[in-house]
């Protein structure tokens, strides 16, 4: 109870900080967020104090930003108002806002798929205030036999400027559940055609299984991964439903997925490690940090983002029991 006092605390008192910087801020741009270029500002040592890692020639990050929110996706199970609200709260300013928050406190990559007005977001955020965050995104294009749409599509995201592509989970796991791991397996070359790097994501942990069988040249895996010690968490029923109707925001079999990414040495960006909001941060980064992930990927509010990348810091500083090398 505690911890869940600290953290409604301290949303209330961001939002009307928040409040102040977007009053206070001048045509100069601060983008809304005066601490990203104050001279002595703490979030400026927060910064450079968020351990980093490495996937192919990119630097990254331990903690990404997660881009659900950014395209107003929610995974807000049968609350349909809770999208309305994101769109409404998320307008491209508060994006712009949200960004250099995730870069004044040390976050310097981005994970997102690619809808038309976010990317552009994206690119205007470079472009029109200098916003250095590094994209890595999956492509929703289909994957059929020729490549040809998914290869133009992943030529167009790296000209505008995308810094790493992986495969959509949603895609991937149809691909393996079809047996078409040669499909598979073409469609990871693209990106690295164009001299990027590139993985695979996934919610079914067959697809990780197929691509170490099969000797897939991935870069690295997004797959999901938290535990089930959660009010709403799966059923042991749930549990035996077919993946197809498993709801995509849950991992599976956590337990399995941690033992099988203990021996797989490719970098691993852990995503929906909060089952899609019902798990509080410090429980979800240290369950995730401690079982093996080299990466976490969340998704959050610009008011959300000083308290968990503080969260991810001191986990990633005090991580006792980790069984698997860092492989990035």
């Amino acid at each position: 109870m505690a911890s869940e006092i600290n953290r409604r605390t301290f949303v209330k008192g961001t939002l009307l900080s928040s409040a102040g910087l977007t009053l206070g801020g001048g045509a100069g741009g601060s983008f809304g967020v005066q601490a990203a270029t104050a001279p002595a500002d703490p979030a400026a040592a927060a910064a450079s104090a968020m351990p980093r890692g490495r996937i192919g020639k990119l630097e990254v990050s331990r903690l990404l930003l997660g881009g659900n929110l950014l395209t107003h996706y929610t995974h807000s199970r049968d609350l349909r108002y809770v999208y309305t609200l994101a769109a409404r709260y998320n307008t491209d300013e508060k994006i712009f806002e949200t960004l250099a928050a995730a870069e004044a406190h040390g976050i310097n990559t981005l994970s997102i798929h690619n809808p038309p007005h976010p990317i552009s977001v994206l690119r205007r955020y470079r472009e029109e205030r200098g916003g250095k965050i590094q994209w890595i995104i999956c492509p929703t294009a289909p994957v059929e036999p020729d490549l040809s749409k998914y290869t133009r599509e992943v030529e167009d995201l790296v000209a505008m400027g995308a810094n790493a592509i992986y495969l959509w989970g949603v895609h991937a796991d149809a691909l393996v559940n079809a047996s078409q791991i040669e499909l598979l397996a073409k469609a990871v070359e693209v990106p690295h055609r164009l001299g990027v790097p590139s993985g695979v994501g996934g919610h079914c942990l067959d697809v990780v299984k197929a691509c170490e069988e099969n000797h897939v040249n991935a870069d690295f895996y997004i797959k999901t991964f938290h535990h089930h010690n959660y009010p709403t968490g799966p059923k042991p029923d749930e549990l035996k439903a077919p993946y197809s109707e498993y709801p995509g925001y849950w991992c599976r079999e956590p337990e399995e997925t941690a033992a099988v990414m203990a021996k797989v040495q490719k970098p691993w960006i852990a995503f929906k490690t909060m089952a899609a909001g019902a798990i509080p941060p410090a429980d979800a980064f240290r369950y995730a940090f401690t079982h093996g992930a080299d990466f976490v990927l969340a998704g959050m509010f610009d008011f959300e983002i000083a308290e968990d990348t503080r969260i991810a810091r001191e986990t990633l500083g005090d991580l006792a029991g980790r069984s698997r090398p860092w492989r990035a």
